[in-house]
This record gives structure tokens, C-alpha cells and sequence, in this order.
């Protein structure tokens, strides 16, 4: 692993990211920019410096109320809006966020973190997704049915107001989504992460005078005390939610307390990489490095943080693993030259320290990583760590630690390794690499997981179905047809025909 710091980048792009960050920050209700009710604020810190970014607002639950009226206001007008019209004005919205593109981009990068060529990749991959879910818009269709002396059909009609919360490792990817329920004929109101809502916000500005009033608002807050009410408001129907276990079963109790409403959830994962003895070696290691997602500091929920490698090669992969990992370049997000940035913050920083303390006390062995790049300062940054010789049952192979860990287990048999990749409570993604079809095929069928490479890792595809399965998440696929299904209602139509007369 190089370490690169703070870079002459930063500096070079000083008077850029204080341009970005002048302006003032708002909710968008109904159409307009507003401070929070009172003026209440908190603050967003920059985690490779400590600096302060910016100040945002601290809504109340009287702004989320606000919010969800004027969704419910905008309710008829949309609905009623063609459906190739309310594609037109996605497309139109995906044209602005590809024109600012860079803009959104360094906001997310000195908001959480994220290397700007990450951060970069996010912002292309909010723009196809969006131009995708206005390209499947005329699927949102029926069926007829035959019946006996009748004609039966089925209409795709909106679910009514949508609440769309998400976490801080894509947050300008995760508030695109929004396109999806939108061109379904549903008004929004999403609630960004308080760990890095500025690109979010920046696209409410974005969005303010392209969207009619009220069909898209965005409130912030600090805490739960504005997701809480967002998801107990009555007027909201349905709820799309990413983020972690904990907090998706506090929504699904909060839904299931204040009403009848449609819930899904992508949530978190304990993902396994299974690596057969006749695998390629420097292949399957590159892979599970890249599987991993050091590049978001391991903050992705998609990650295989379990590499289960069979024990005639452990060795052997566990060396190009290391290998791979030394060629990741930690440093300033910011530079173009970084593959590795910081955590979201000091908290999450502090979290995958005391793992690695616990899995090196339980008898794991540390083969890269473990500490911070020296010197870090104020800087959040953890380097990418790799421990050997976990045990199935440590809490390091058990629990989601969301941070640059990668835990490495052997395994002698087939039905060993696919008994220790289900065995955790998580079900999000997996991946098997054998140069056999057959395994190949047997394991990813007996995985216990939403989403499977065979060969490969990371990669998401357009319109491939995205979602986990067990505590990994409930619901609609995401990133799919399906997901703009999920969120229409299907109408039956029984017309009874008269025969006489």
C-alpha cells in the first residue's frame, strides 16, 4: 500500500470548493428553498481534513409534515401528468446533473470522503440510471386476461406519496433514484443521509424549476426524530429505504405503528467469496480485493468482506490478496491519483479499529493494514486491512463492520464453504470463483444470497435486479423494471359483456 496525504489537489481546487460550498443550503417543500423551521441548522465536517463544510438545515417534524402536504397536494396533478411527459421532465432532470456533474461530484467527495473519481463514476452511473428507468416507462402496463364472457385487464396506477431514505456511501446515486417512483406518477419526499446530504440538497436547487411544485421535496435533519415522522405520516404509502439492519427494522415497526404501507428494504451484508482450487489464483485475489470496495474505504453494503479460499491454494491467494492490497494508494480524496479515501467520520474510523482489535485478539492474523496511514491528523482514514485465519464463528466474520476489513477463512470441501457462506444472519451478494460449471452453478444456487458473480465481483448491470435476501432486505429489487413496478398498484378491470340485445 502507498499512502498519499493532502495533496497540492486540494489546494488547487481551493477557490473551486469554496465556490460550492458558499452558497446556502435549503429544503425544498413544495417548490420552494426554505431554512428549517426556527433556523435550526447542524453542521457537515469534511472527514480527510476535520474542517467544517457547511451548515444545513436541521428540519423539525413540522417541516417533514410540510413536506408530506405538499406531496399530497401535488398528488392529482401528477398522476394525471402522461407518463411520457413525466419521463420528459427526468430526462430533463439527468441532462442538469450530467451538465453539473463535477460540481456533484466534489460535494459528495468532501462530504464523505469518497475518492473524486469514485465520487465521478457515481454521478455517470445517477445519469444512466435515471435516463433507464424514463426509457422503461411505457412498461408500466396491464394485462388482459381471458375469461369466460368477459374481458378482464389490469392498470398500473401510483401508489401515492413515496418516502425515499438512504445512507452515505452514493448519496447523489442513492437521491437519483427518486426517478423511479417519479416517472411511476408518485411525489417524493427523501431524506439524505445527515453524513453527507449536500449533493442531495444541491439537487433539490437542481430540481426546484424542473419538476412541478410539490413532486419532489427533500428535507434533512439530524437524527431520527425527521425520518421517524416522515414515515409515520399518514399521507405516505410507501417506503424505500437502503441502509443498515437496525434502522430498517425501526422503519418496518414505525410503518406497521402509524398504518398500512408498502415497505422495501436493501440493507446491510456479511457477503462471501468463495475461491475453489481451480480458480486463478491472481485473478480470484485481484477480484476479491476489487469485490471488496476499498475504493469506498469498504462502506459498500455489496462487499465481500468473507474470502473463503479452499486450503490447497489459501496461500498462495492469500499472498496476490496482499499483493493487491499494496498497490491501493490511500490518501487526499480530492487527488485524481487516489484509490482509497477516508471513512465517512471519525466514529465509523474508530468501529473498524476496535474490530481489528477484536479479530487479532481472537487469534486472527493481521497480514496488511490495521492501523491508520501515518500521519493521519484530523483524517479519518483507515488502511485497507486483511486478516488471515478467521474462524467461521468470530465476530469479524459474523458482523458487518462497514470499513476496509477483509476477513480471510479456509475451507477443505464444497459443503463447507457453502455451509460457512450462509452461515450469518445477512443475504446481499456472493461470489464463486471454480473453472468448473457445474460447482459453479451447484454454489451459487445453494448460496443463500440476493445477488451472485460467478467469476466475478462488484459489478452492478443495468436493469439487473439489485437486493438481498434473510436480514440483507425485503421487497422490490432494486435498480431494475421491477423497482419501477413496486411502485404502481395493480387495478383490476372485469368489463362483463352483453351478449344479447
Amino acid at each position: 500500500m502507498t499512502t498519499q496525504h493532502l495533496t497540492t489537489a486540494r489546494q488547487e481546487r481551493r477557490h473551486e470548493i469554496d465556490d460550492v460550498l458558499r452558497r446556502p443550503f435549503h429544503l425544498l417543500i413544495g417548490g420552494r428553498l426554505t431554512p428549517a423551521s426556527g433556523g435550526a441548522t447542524f453542521t457537515t465536517t469534511d472527514p480527510c481534513t476535520g474542517d467544517t463544510l457547511a451548515t444545513v438545515p436541521d428540519a423539525r417534524p413540522a417541516d417533514v409534515d410540510a413536506a408530506t402536504e405538499a406531496a399530497e397536494h401535488a398528488r392529482a396533478g401528477w398522476r394525471a401528468t402522461p407518463i411520457a411527459e413525466r419521463a420528459r421532465h427526468i430526462l430533463a432532470l439527468a441532462d442538469t446533473v450530467e451538465h453539473h456533474a463535477e460540481e456533484l461530484a466534489l460535494l459528495d467527495t468532501l462530504d464523505v470522503g469518497s475518492p473524486i473519481v469514485n465520487a465521478r463514476t457515481d454521478v455517470r452511473i445517477a445519469v444512466e440510471q435515471m435516463r433507464m428507468y424514463a426509457g422503461l416507462a411505457l412498461e408500466l402496463k396491464g394485462q388482459t386476461i381471458p375469461g369466460s364472457g368477459a374481458l378482464h385487464l389490469t392498470l398500473r396506477e401510483p401508489v401515492g406519496v413515496v418516502a425515499k431514505i438512504f445512507p452515505f456511501n452514493h448519496p447523489l446515486m442513492f437521491a437519483c433514484r427518486v426517478a423511479a417512483p417519479l416517472i411511476a406518477g408518485n411525489p417524493c419526499v427523501i431524506k439524505p443521509p445527515e453524513a453527507g446530504p449536500l449533493s442531495t440538497l444541491r439537487l433539490g436547487e437542481l430540481a426546484r424549476d424542473l419538476l412541478p411544485p410539490g413532486v419532489l421535496n427533500i428535507v434533512t435533519g439530524d437524527g431520527p426524530a425527521v425520518p421517524d415522522r416522515l414515515v409515520r405520516h399518514p399521507a405516505v404509502r410507501r417506503i424505500g429505504f437502503i441502509g443498515s439492519e437496525p434502522t430498517g427494522r425501526a422503519i418496518q415497526r414505525a410503518a406497521a405503528e402509524s398504518g398500512v404501507k408498502h415497505v422495501t428494504l436493501e440493507l446491510g451484508g456479511k457477503n462471501a467469496m468463495i475461491v475453489f482450487d481451480d480458480a486463478p489464483v491472481t485473478e480470484a485475489a485481484r477480484s476479491a480485493v476489487a469485490g471488496m470496495n476499498f475504493m469506498w474505504a469498504g462502506q459498500s453494503c455489496g462487499s465481500t468482506s468473507r474470502l473463503l479460499i479452499h486450503d490447497s491454494v489459501y496461500d498462495e491467494v492469500l499472498a496476490e490478496v496482499a499483493r493487491a492490497v499494496d498497490e491501493i494508494r490511500v490518501g487526499d480524496p480530492l487527488d485524481p491519483a487516489t484509490t482509497q479515501g477516508t471513512m465517512v467520520d471519525r466514529r465509523a474510523q474508530a468501529k473498524a479499529f476496535d474490530y481489528i482489535k477484536i479479530a487479532v485478539d481472537d487469534g486472527a492474523r493481521l497480514v496488511r493494514g490495521g492501523t491508520p496511514p501515518q500521519p493521519t491528523g484530523p483524517a479519518a482514514f483507515v488502511a485497507p486491512t486483511v486478516l488471515a485465519d478467521v474462524t467461521p464463528t468470530s465476530r469479524v466474520a459474523q458482523e458487518e463492520i462497514f470499513g476496509p476489513v477483509l476477513s480471510v477463512l479456509r475451507f477443505h470441501t464444497e459443503e463447507e464453504a457453502i455451509r460457512i457462506a450462509n452461515g450469518v444472519r445477512y443475504g446481499l451478494t456472493g461470489a464463486v470463483w471454480t473453472n468448473d460449471l457445474d460447482r459453479a452453478f451447484r454454489v451459487a444456487e445453494a448460496m443463500e444470497a440476493g445477488y451472485t458473480w460467478v467469476n466475478g465481483s462488484g459489478a452492478h448491470f443495468p436493469n439487473v435486479p439489485y437486493g438481498g435476501v434473510k436480514a440483507s432486505g425485503v421487497g422490490a429489487k432494486e435498480e431494475c423494471l421491477e423497482e419501477l413496478l413496486s411502485y404502481t398498484s395493480e387495478k383490476v378491470v372485469n368489463v362483463m359483456i352483453r351478449r344479447n340485445g
